[in-house]
């Protein structure tokens, strides 16, 4: 009886393990792969990319052995994968359990080239299984650029070149040095990379979207491109004196602009004409006891954290002119509008009940402030402590307040009425901050003496509009 008993435990093991071995061997056996192509956008040379991936899935309820996963460029190929932990770029006898799957993870580094212009590159992966081929196609669009590493300019250097200009570990300009940098060139930034300005920058950029000066972080692959916070942002700092920038783009930064410290000379520190500054996870612009000058700029979708700053954010005194500046932030996926757009003080507060005070004197002509879908009731907010100068005047603004701001002169506003911005669509991340017809900044605004808006399109030879665009 025991020796039955034996018998059949050792007959039930051998067919459980035989099952368990068992493949299928049938081209009929079915594979899905989750993805034909993959696609990575522009890659710089020698930098590399993220890393890809996709589902090889067995729906058969056997075991399946792929005979091979083979990179067809092989070893020479810019693209490298892996399966599972198994580098490649042969990979063979891949087992996947019954109604299982495998990840392929694949990245490319594109070699230089001679050309300026953006290159593809491309290969494909090879699955081979029961007598079946499959192929998941690759390609990258490659791009030359100038590579800076922990760099400082030092003398007067200017950047004009065809290729854009990569800065990895960041970029100082020394205190005697001036960087002046030409129309249509971009500038892609690490996220370990600020440009840190203790001399003079100067950016001409001019109105066409091909001749305006660029700055953005160097990730342009889905989804981090459209990320805030992507590099850290240029700042302007104790020693720097005559910053010009006109027709400048800069967006996804940490901190856009900071400007520290008052200029050494009657120049503004930081002057700014024309640009546009979004998507910024703190504030876009953050002036500290300094001077700033600002035309026909857009500031938008700024500030993720509350109490963290604004998309203007003015402290500890300071002088700031800002005309035909239009200031406004949505609630979006990225970044929740949970702070004022303005916010402008006298003092900083090192420590609970400590604070330090400086003369402020801000004027804000024809501008638009405005926000939606948060929580914000004033957009414009200003705090005032001491004894010292406060002189903080708004004149043919438009801006949604339920309160004044504290302490200010105004004069000729529009208070919580809709600009009617052309076209706003924040699933899609669309923003158009052009005027309609029926906006009611059309005319509102006073002469100042900017013949131009933003687009470089004339302003009316009667009132101008408020805010940075003028309506054509």
């Amino acid at each position: 009886m025991k020796f039955l008993v034996f018998s059949l435990l050792l007959l039930a093991f051998s067919f459980t393990a035989c099952k368990k071995e068992f493949f299928i061997t049938s081209p009929d056996a079915r594979i899905s792969i989750s993805a034909d192509t993959l696609h990575f956008d522009t890659v710089f040379t020698s930098t590399g990319s993220v890393t890809k991936a996709f589902k090889i899935i067995n729906e058969n309820n056997q075991q399946l052995r792929l005979n091979s996963i083979t990179l067809k460029g092989g070893i020479g190929s810019a693209f490298k994968i892996n399966a599972d932990g198994t580098p490649g770029p042969s990979l063979n006898n891949i087992e996947i359990g019954a109604n299982d799957s495998i990840y392929i993870f694949v990245n490319v580094s594109i070699n230089p080239n001679t050309g300026n212009l953006p290159f593809v590159v491309q290969d494909s992966i090879e699955i081979v299984y029961n007598g079946n081929n499959r192929l998941v196609q690759l390609e990258a669009w490659g791009q030359n650029a100038n590579f800076l590493r922990n760099q400082k300019i030092v003398g007067n250097i200017i950047w004009n070149s065809p290729l854009p200009y990569v800065i990895l570990g960041g970029l100082q300009i020394d205190t005697t040095a001036t960087l002046t940098i030409e129309k249509g060139t971009r500038i892609y930034l690490h996220a370990d990379a600020p440009i840190l300005v203790d001399g003079s920058l100067k950016v001409n950029g001019q109105k066409h979207d091909s001749s305006r000066v660029y700055f953005q972080g160097d990730r342009l692959d889905e989804p981090y491109k459209n990320f805030p916070g992507g590099w850290p942002g240029i700042y302007f700092r104790g020693r720097s004196k005559d910053n010009v920038l006109q027709y400048a783009v800069i967006k996804n930064a940490y901190q856009a602009l900071v400007a520290e410290q008052a200029s050494i000379n009657s120049n503004p520190k930081l002057t700014i004409k024309q640009c546009i500054i979004d998507n910024t996870y703190g504030a876009a612009i953050y002036g500290v006891r300094t001077s700033i000058t600002a035309e026909n700029c857009l500031i938008s979708n700024a500030a993720a954290e509350k109490n963290q700053g604004s998309n203007l954010f003015l402290v500890y005194g300071g002088t700031y002119n800002f005309s035909h500046c239009t200031v406004v932030s949505y609630s979006n996926a990225y970044i929740p509008h949970v702070n004022p757009v303005v916010t402008i003080a006298n003092y900083v507060q090192p420590q609970p009940g400590s604070f330090l005070t400086a003369d402020l004197n801000a004027s804000f002509t024809n501008c638009i402030f405005w926000g939606e879908n948060g929580p914000v009731d004033d957009e414009v907010v200003t705090y005032k402590q001491g004894t010292g100068a406060f002189n903080i005047s708004f004149t043919n603004c438009l801006w949604k307040v339920k309160t004044n701001p504290a302490n200010s002169n105004i004069v000729a506003t529009l208070n919580n009425q809709p600009p009617l911005f052309d076209s706003v669509d924040v699933a899609k991340r669309f923003y158009n901050f052009r005027l309609k017809d029926s906006s009611p900044a059309i005319n509102k605004g006073i002469a100042t003496g900017l013949l131009t808006d933003l687009d470089g399109n004339n302003r009316a030879s009667g009132l101008p509009d408020m805010g940075c665009y003028e309506k054509q």
